[in-house]
């Protein structure tokens, strides 16, 4: 029987050794074929104890099955489903329309898995040791699962279109040539992208990717530390959430659920800069426990970013920048504690309509975390803050805000516009406390009516004057636009008219200080 015609009637061509042999009937029979020995140390793909040829299929044979296979059995459905065998050789299907199921659980790859512009339905290689995964613009129907697998050079689905999950759990991805461990760039997931306690060792890059439904790195770590960017992400689109959150260790631990009593938890841990800048988020960005260890030059950068909530409740960075420049947040949920300080935190045109603080923030911290953030004079944040505190009804924190922002205003002035500031802030608190200028008015007015009850100055002229009253001639000292019918009618020389031309001016500047404040609480207004 030649070889063509013992394909066409199912038969393995006689060139295939025993194992790929087993293989071939098991992939017309639609079944698992499970070359494991049964010792979980020996079947370990990712050790260092040798297969033998025994468990060791030609990547061509693989290739011939998914490619061109032969006819099922009758009643079944051809699949390629393998347990702990070894792959030699290089699997290309570069190109090619791969229509069988395939699911390769605990196996080993000599060589690296070419798939660019493949078609598939649904591919599964779960805990596989794999040189590099090569699957540029890759489409699958269905799902691409890699879980605990391991790959040495890196893995490549720039363009790719997964048709619903993207699974990259607990897999742990070296870096290429390039530095990077996964290029996801332009890659389309119609569902949930899930690398959960996933183990990137170089670039993580996903710019310009589209996820259907939600990203989950929570409890991955991510290395990168010699170089920029740990996670590069610009224009990344979730429909959902970005989880850069723990994840729960164990049997009995669930994806997306709070951690039972007792299950260790790991956090999402990330050694290299974030660039997540104009980034989409349908639900959130929740960085909860996240922790960023960053050098002087790196960032944790989400620049023009929009999101309904951002969850900003990570471990602050001890070193590097978070940069929310330009980004629109509705709900901002933080900790006071997980703000970077001064000079390492930068916000010009970040906008939020709420906050929503974890534990105790009071508006002290609150101020300090917007001076962080304004290394010189900005007015924009302090009014950002204002506004928030002021539209949730905490009128008097807004104010406490603005006084703020005046008086590190008035730091940046010359000398003379400040010495004004100084005045305004004594006498109104440049007008946010205008209660303070009646105060001191009482205070003037007491001091001045004591003190001209032992004057008894003369008149100007005899039989011309009112009678001589103390109080109201103080009163009409304060008074600039005001006339009392006590000024100009007496004689005050030495200290007295010395005295009374301090009230005049102390008169004028406190006049003058009340209209600046009320034109400014008008033009608030």
């Amino acid at each position: 029987m030649s070889e063509e015609t013992g394909l066409r009637a199912g038969d393995p061509p006689e060139s295939l050794t025993a194992a790929e042999a087993g293989m071939w009937q098991a992939f017309r029979n639609g079944s698992v074929y499970d070359l494991s020995s049964g010792d979980t140390v020996l079947d370990d793909p990712h050790g260092l104890h040798p297969w033998g040829p025994e468990r060791t299929v030609r990547a061509r044979v693989v290739c011939w099955l998914l490619l061109d296979g032969p006819p099922a059995l009758a009643g079944r459905v051809p699949s390629l489903k393998l347990v702990g065998v070894q792959v030699s050789g290089t699997v290309d299907l570069a190109g090619g329309t791969v229509e069988p199921y395939v699911e390769l659980r605990g196996c080993r790859f000599e060589r690296e898995i070419l798939l660019p512009e493949t078609r598939f339905t649904t591919v599964r290689l779960v805990d596989c040791s794999i040189p590099r995964l090569e699957a540029a613009r890759l489409h699958t129907e269905g799902d691409l699962h890699l879980p605990r697998s391991r790959f040495h050079r890196g893995i490549r689905l720039t363009d790719a279109q997964i048709g619903t999950d993207l699974l990259l759990n607990q897999a742990v991805v070296h870096r290429d040539h390039s530095g990077r461990s996964i290029a996801g760039d332009g890659m389309t997931v119609g569902q949930d992208l899930q690398a959960e306690m996933l183990e990137s060792h170089g670039e993580l890059s996903l710019r310009g990717a589209q996820i259907g439904v939600s990203l989950s790195l929570r409890g991955a770590r991510l290395a990168n530390p010699s170089a920029r960017l740990a996670l590069n992400a610009p224009q990344l689109t979730v429909e959902r959430t970005l989880y850069l959150t723990p994840a729960g260790v164990g049997a009995h631990a669930m994806s997306g659920m709070t951690p039972a009593r007792g299950t260790r938890v790991q956090r999402f841990d990330c050694q290299g800069g974030v660039r997540l800048d104009d980034g989409r988020f349908g639900d959130a960005v929740d960085l909860e426990d996240a922790r960023f260890t960053l050098t002087d030059d790196q960032e944790l950068s989400l620049r023009r970013v929009q999101t309904p909530e951002l969850r900003f409740l990570g471990e602050h960075p001890a070193r590097g920048r978070v940069v929310l420049s330009g980004a629109r947040i509705v709900n901002l949920m933080d900790r006071a504690d997980s703000w970077p300080g001064p000079g390492r935190l930068h916000m010009g045109g970040f906008s939020y309509e709420n906050l929503v603080p974890r534990g105790p923030f009071p508006l002290a911290e609150r101020l300090e975390w917007v001076a962080a953030a304004t290394a010189e004079y900005n007015p924009e944040p302090y009014e950002r803050l204002a506004t928030v505190l002021r539209a949730g009804g905490e009128d008097e924190d807004a104010r406490e805000v603005l006084l703020a922002k005046q008086r590190r205003r008035r730091e940046s002035l010359p000398l003379a516009a400040k010495l004004w500031g100084y005045a305004q802030d004594w006498t109104v608190a440049y007008g946010y406390r205008p209660g303070r200028a009646a105060v001191w008015m009482a205070v003037l007015w007491a001091a001045g009516s004591v003190a001209f009850a032992y004057a008894a100055p003369p008149p100007l002229k005899r039989g011309e004057h009112p009678a001589w009253d103390p109080a109201l001639f103080a009163l009409d000292l304060l008074l600039p636009l005001i006339d009392l019918g006590q000024v100009g009618f007496w004689r005050l020389s030495g200290g007295w008219q010395w005295l009374a031309t301090a009230m005049i001016l102390l008169g004028w500047i406190l006049a003058t200080a009340v209209a600046a404040g009320a034109t400014r609480l008008l033009r608030r207004g």
